[in-house]
């Protein structure tokens, strides 16, 4: 595995994960979480690593601005101009699977919801690990397993909500993309355990998406911790996952007809 740091244009730096055998031009564009304060490139390195083997696809990780530096939209932002840099470097959509986990699922969907409401050519197919999708913590699961929760405390939600808002409305579809339309919108693959507070947010999010007739997997895990697939070295549920993502990467359509 080659692990390199390239400039994307217009979009700063990111690290280039590529397998010493790539599957044709499939790129995963993989935006971290850490609730837009904390986690990087690096520390997913290993977790999208994995991914990438499984699935012989390179895989992009770049950097984008966090709390209290950059705020709402400016992250949103930085992944767009990182979505719009591989387009400009001749990457087909189509050959672009876009994924992330916890603030950064929230990101990936905004985007997605971006380029579905332009009529914009869309990345065959996106997913998420343990997603932020509802800025209002309206979920029940908020409340129902905010004991069960072992990483994510419900009671810095607010005050993290703030932080990254400013004073911006938390039901604006961009900070919230379960609000958001995804009309004509390729495959999405999702997971969350039972035991997390955002458990609600993919279970609301896929409901949404299947009324709208987007193809969507949901795999709910039994009593893990947020994004497990982050501890894949320790955790044999981990490596499950991955795989179970691998095989439905793996099985997406490879036929770039009508792209625009």
């Amino acid at each position: 595995m080659r692990a390199d740091w390239r400039d994307l244009p217009g979009a700063g730096s990111a690290l280039w994960l590529t397998p010493s055998c790539v599957l044709e031009n499939r790129v995963i564009l993989y935006i971290h979480g850490g609730g837009f304060v904390f986690g990087s490139p690096e520390t997913h390195r290993a977790m999208v690593a994995r991914l990438a083997l499984l699935t012989d696809a390179r895989a992009v990780l770049p950097r984008y601005g966090r709390v209290p530096d950059a705020v709402f939209p400016k992250p949103a932002e930085d992944v767009r101009a990182a979505w719009n840099a591989l387009r400009q470097m001749g990457i087909a959509a189509q050959d672009i699977v876009i994924g992330g986990d916890s603030a950064g699922g929230a990101l990936v969907f905004d985007l997605l919801a971006q380029l579905c409401g332009e009529g914009a050519a869309l990345p065959v197919g996106a997913f998420a690990f343990s997603p932020l999708l509802d800025m209002t913590f309206s979920g029940g699961s908020f409340s129902n397993n905010a004991e069960s929760d072992v990483l994510l405390p419900a009671v810095r939600a607010a005050k993290m909500a703030q932080l990254y808002l400013q004073g911006q409305s938390a039901t604006s579809p961009r900070a919230s993309p379960l609000f958001a339309d995804f009309n004509n919108a390729p495959a999405v693959w999702l997971t969350v355990s039972d035991s997390e507070i955002l458990r609600d947010d993919s279970q609301r999010f896929a409901a949404r998406l299947q009324e709208a007739g987007v193809p969507v997997t949901l795999e709910e895990a039994h009593d893990l911790p947020h994004v497990w697939p982050l501890f894949q070295n320790h955790l044999p549920e981990a490596r499950q996952t991955l795989a179970s993502l691998a095989d439905w990467i793996n099985a997406l359509p490879r036929d770039r007809a009508g792209e625009n």
